[in-house]
Formats: C-alpha cells, sequence, structure tokens
C-alpha cells in the first residue's frame, strides 16, 4: 500500500492546531480592494476556524496530521 500523500495546496494554506481544530485565512482580501469598506476589510483581517461540516475534508486532504 502506498503512503498518502498531503495535498499541496492545503498544505499551504491551513494550520492544524493541538487541540485538533484547523485555522485558515479569510478570503476576499487579495485584490480589489478600492471597492471593498474599511469595515469589511479590518473584519477580513487574522484568521478563522474551519468550520466542523468541513472537517472531513480537511482529514482526507492532509492525513497523518491528528485530524
Amino acid at each position: 500500500m502506498p503512503k498518502m500523500k498531503t495535498k499541496s495546496a492545503a498544505k499551504k494554506r491551513f494550520r492544524v492546531r493541538p487541540g485538533g481544530t484547523v485555522k485558515r485565512g479569510h478570503a476576499f482580501k487579495r485584490h480589489i480592494l478600492t471597492k471593498k469598506t474599511t469595515k469589511n476589510k479590518r473584519q477580513l483581517r487574522g484568521t478563522a476556524t474551519v468550520h466542523e461540516t468541513n472537517m472531513g475534508h480537511m482529514a482526507q486532504m492532509l492525513p497523518g496530521r491528528g485530524i
């Protein structure tokens, strides 16, 4: 049986926290920022947590990471 590989895109975009939750960045913050309000851009700062309904997909993309 071959080794299970981690998706390269997923390992660049997500980090697994010690408790088993997954940290992600916000979308819609890269370009076309002039038409977005200051409040909207401010609320997109920082990180967010992947929702529990998507954790099955995260476990498939990041095998062996303790998810």
